[in-house]
């Protein structure tokens, strides 16, 4: 039924899983869940998990693909896996793992190691951490004065610029009305004068005439 190797001694092992037995006896539509339920029962009886608990067995991301490949009415006859047992839970991938399932892990492995290689900053005690705080504030408030003290000296808002306007507006008003009033201050003036003249012929003509 099963080929088995073993590898460090029982905690790594690999199994050829027959499952063609396992899903021809459902329906075609649920043939692949069928076959991922399989895999499950065959470890726990394998693997010795003696409460038989099917959520111990974790199915890995590169199986489950596997398994879907050609959808759920089509899963594979057999297939090769690798478990590997962690204490209670066992986790169980494909043995041979596709091309792109393999430059996946070489990034990541090569992510860990440069993250290994970056320096780490040293862990600042509790008044460290403070008075770093406290610099970091003062920083910012210094940097909110410099921004509000250009904000002072902007150009006015439209209110004030209104008022402005208003302000011009009634002294060029006042100017007016005063240049206004000069022409006819003068015409009055000069009808007065003409008035005084005409009452002085006046009396000059009635002397004339007494002393006639």
């Amino acid at each position: 039924m099963a080929k088995e190797t073993k590898k460090e001694k029982s905690e790594e092992k690999i199994y050829i899983i027959p499952l063609r037995r396992e899903w021809e006896k459902v329906p075609r539509y649920k043939r692949a869940k069928k076959a991922v339920k399989a895999i499950k029962e065959f470890l726990v009886r394998h693997m010795k998990i003696y409460d038989r608990d099917l959520r111990k067995i974790k199915i890995g991301r590169w199986l489950n693909m596997h398994v879907w490949q050609r959808g759920i009415k089509k899963p594979p006859i057999k297939v090769k896996i690798k478990a590997v047992k962690e204490g209670e839970i066992i986790r169980a991938e494909l043995a041979e793992l596709p091309k792109k399932a393999l430059k996946e892990e070489a990034k990541k492995k090569a992510k860990e190691e440069a993250a290994k290689k970056k320096p780490s900053k040293p862990e600042l005690s509790k008044p460290e951490v403070k008075e770093e705080k406290k610099l970091e504030e003062k920083v910012e408030e210094k940097k909110e004065k410099k921004e509000e003290k250009p904000e002072e000296t902007e150009r006015p808002t439209t209110e004030e610029k209104e008022e402005e306007r208003k302000k011009e507006v009634g002294k060029v008003e006042q100017g007016q009305g005063q240049e206004q009033k000069t022409p006819t201050e003068k015409i009055k003036k000069e009808g007065k004068d003409v008035i005084q003249e005409k009452d002085i012929e006046k009396k000059e003509k009635k002397v004339e005439e007494k002393a006639g």
